[in-house]
Formats: C-alpha cells, structure tokens, sequence
C-alpha cells in the first residue's frame, strides 16, 4: 500500500517536483500523498503502521546490537566472570546508549534518502559476503568473518570521501570483493575450527556448499547421513518465491492506482507461485523434517 501512495505522490506531484529541480526533498513525497488522498481514519491507520515497522525494526537493531556487544565484548574481553545481573545491567546500559548515539546522528543527517543508499547500496557489499560463507564454506570461522565484516565496513565508511560524485550503487561490488579477501585472510591465516563442532553444526543444519571433509568425517561416524543435494530445488525456490514477494507487494499497489487487468494478473501469479512453492518446498521440508527426526532419535 505504501507503494501505491508513492506512485500516486510521484503522479499527481510531478510539476511541483518539475519546480524543484534537483532540490527535490524525498522524505515529503509520502506524507503529502497520504495527507491528499487518505481519508482521517485510514490516515491514522497508515501512520500507527508506519510506527509500528519503525519500531519493530529499530527495536530488533537495539536488542541485536546489546546481545552482540555483552557476548562478544564485555564477557570476552572486559568481565570475563560476569554475574547474571551484571550481564543484565550491561545490556540495558548499551541499549540505551545505542539508542542515543542513533539519535545523536540522525539529527546531523541531511536526510534519510543519502544515508539509506550508503546502507544499502555500499555497506551491503561488505556485510554479504562473510554472511554467504558462513554457510557455505567448512572452512570459514569467526576470524574469517570478523576480518570480512570490518574490512567491509571500513571500506563502506572511507567510500564517500574517496569517491564523493560516485553514487554508492556501485560502490558494491568493489567493497563486496575487498570483504571477501578479508574473509579468506581472516580464514587461512587462523585456525580451521575443531572437527567436533563442524561435524555437529553439518549434521543439525545440513547445509549445501563446500562441507566435503565434514561430510566424510560425519559419514564416518554415521553412515546413514544423507548429503544435502538440493542446491538446484533450493534455488529454484528462492526465484519462485522471489516472484512470488513481489507479486504479495504488487497487488496493492495495484488497488491503490486501481489498475484492472495488472491486479488481476498479479493475483494469478501469486496463486500459481504459492502453489509451486507448498508442492516445491512445504511439503518437501515436512518430509525432510520427519527424516531428520527419525536420523537424530536414532543416533543422539
């Protein structure tokens, strides 16, 4: 629906913004569309929704970074033999400091609109790849991924000022290929994890990818785990289901701008899409599941 307000925003608005040049402020385009053609109720129901994402989003951002900061930093490097309660009071004290260093910065933001294109656009590129290996690879462990992640992240920072006229879309590429060299350094040049710990994580998550060894090593000790094979069914779901998000946004925006014979079309595609998906996907995890189950009774 917020889509739908948009093209109409960028519809009906297009000579103010013809008047605007390129001094086009973005962060207005929705609140004007919504104030013009949503009716009272329907508008305080749009706002209460948008609050509602806002929160939600930034409330899992605030509880993430707390738990990453009291597991990885302070009872790793500052309070190794911290108590329950200590660890409790550490985590409220860094979401609420989280929380006014956000603040803090998003009153010296020029707008939203710059600061979502370097998140997106630029610190993706280093925040893909080590999240990618992380399944894929054997080999990769936490020095790999913490390399990856701040080389990644330093590069995405020291972007704008090395390249201020350059839009930060194509800074991804280049910043994804620096955290994956950082990724594979951190990696080679430190310890493979202990066997033990692969072979349980292989055998409870089965993940595809470059697991030989593990898988040679679990099959040693259970001759009955099956090797996950299903790369080529795994994405061809994720395509399927690809269409099919964008088939669930489409439809409406579609009832917004009231476009017929798109809607219907869109509604179509997401019925064939859903049903591809449950015979494709559903019904196979289920089955997959009742094998895990039956392997794990049998051999933990």
């Amino acid at each position: 629906m917020i889509m739908g307000f948009t093209v109409l925003a960028l519809v009906f608005f297009s000579e103010d913004f013809k008047t605007m040049g390129n001094n086009i402020d973005f962060e207005t385009i929705l609140p004007k569309a919504i104030n013009e053609f949503a009716y009272v109720g329907l508008a305080g129901i749009l706002l209460a929704g948008l609050l509602a994402a806002f929160m939600s989003t930034f409330a899992a951002t605030v509880n993430a970074a707390q738990a990453y900061l009291v597991n990885d930093v302070f009872l790793k490097y500052i309070h190794t033999k911290a108590s329950s309660k200590a660890q409790i009071q550490a985590s409220y004290i860094i979401s609420v400091l989280v929380v006014i260093v956000s603040t803090i910065i998003g009153l010296y933001l020029d707008n939203i609109n710059s600061i979502l294109q370097w998140i997106v656009s630029a610190l993706y590129g280093g925040y893909i790849a080590a999240n990618v290996l992380k399944w894929h690879w054997w080999r990769f462990n936490g020095n790999g991924f913490f390399w990856g992640m701040l080389s990644g992240i330093i590069a995405a920072m020291l972007a704008p000022l090395f390249f201020p006229d350059i839009l930060p879309l194509y800074y991804f590429p280049i910043l994804m290929c620096i955290s994956l060299i950082g990724c594979i350094a951190g990696t080679l040049l430190s310890k493979p994890t202990e066997d033990k710990i692969l072979i349980d994580f292989y055998i409870r998550i089965r993940p595809w990818g470059f697991w030989g060894p593990v898988i040679r090593k679990a099959q040693a000790q259970h001759p009955d785990l099956k090797q996950n094979t299903n790369f080529r069914r795994d994405m061809f779901n994720i395509i399927i289901g690809i269409i099919w998000q964008c088939s669930l946004t489409l439809i409406p925006m579609y009832i917004v701008i009231q476009q017929g014979f798109p809607l219907v079309t869109s509604i179509l595609t997401l019925g064939i899409t859903s049903l591809i998906l449950k015979k494709n996907w559903y019904d196979k995890m289920s089955i997959e599941e009742k094998e895990y189950d039956a392997f794990m009774k049998k051999n933990f």
